[in-house]
């Protein structure tokens, strides 16, 4: 396969998993912006890899990892990102590590090789995640989901996880309604209901009202990765395993929380 063809057809859940780790599309793509502009500077990169959906990940993670928590270059680090690309913050690789296996599919090995590192090094990056994912603040979840056995499912996984479960909607109405009443710490929500509403509006009109980290849950996640704004940030694709939500719902609230710092820093 092409540079080109690797590229459009891995590109969606590359920035999905971009966006995963900063906890925001503009960061995230950022990254991948980035990764595409050293592929551009060496079109054949791809094409002599094996795997080159390992290999685009790869090359990910070595821009990803050529900044410092300051946002400046490390010594001798290439490629290094541009300065419009800068963080302030790199996610810890136990996140990458549990994010690759959990939520981007990829075997234990695969990882192993996307992080440069051996498979017991691995392991024990995803068991400290797993340990990370343990500390959490346990929070009220709202539940947007017309399926009703899906909804069961979720619902036993946020509580196993230590979280409270306010509520299930199945349509845009009830949605706005329990949200507004009880005010939810974090929303999992379907995107296309069944009686033809949709959860993406239900939400978008919520955030108008107050901040809460959301993960979007469809069949079709490519449909919501073209780049066009708004995306959501944190995307899962039908069917689900139940680590993924698990993966996926710690980053949420890591973002959510250091959000939240943020803003009493600022006020104090």
């Amino acid at each position: 396969m092409t540079t080109s063809k690797a590229v459009v057809q891995h590109l969606p859940f590359l920035r999905r998993y971009a966006r995963a780790l900063t906890g925001n599309q503009a960061s995230g793509d950022a990254y991948v912006a980035a990764t595409l502009e050293s592929l551009i500077a060496s079109q054949k990169l791809l094409e002599s890899q094996p795997n080159q959906r390992v290999a685009l990940y790869k090359l990910f993670t070595k821009i990803w990892n050529s900044v410092a928590v300051n946002g400046q270059a490390e010594a001798g680090a290439e490629p290094q990102l541009p300065p419009e690309y800068h963080l302030t913050r790199i996610t810890p690789r136990p996140r990458q590590a549990f994010l690759l296996v959990a939520l981007e599919g990829f075997s234990e090995d695969d990882a192993a090789k996307i992080l440069d590192c051996d498979l017991p090094t691995l392991r024990g990056l995803v068991e400290e995640s797993g340990r990370e994912l343990a500390a959490e603040i346990a929070t009220d979840v709202l539940i947007i989901e017309d399926e009703t056995f899906i909804a069961m499912d979720i619902e036993a996984l946020v509580e196993s996880l230590g979280h409270r479960v306010i509520g299930v909607a199945r349509t845009h109405a009830e949605a706005i309604a329990l949200a507004r009443k009880t005010q939810p710490g974090l929303i999992l929500a379907d995107i296309q209901l069944a009686d033809g509403s949709s959860g993406l509006d239900a939400v978008n009109e919520l955030l108008g009202s107050f901040e809460v980290p959301v993960i979007f849950i469809t069949a079709y996640p490519e449909r919501f990765l073209t780049g066009q704004r708004p995306e959501p940030a944190f995307l899962i694709a039908k069917p689900f395993q139940l680590a993924v939500v698990s993966a996926v719902a710690s980053q949420a609230l890591f973002f959510g929380r250091k959000a939240h710092q943020r803003e009493r820093h600022a006020t104090a």
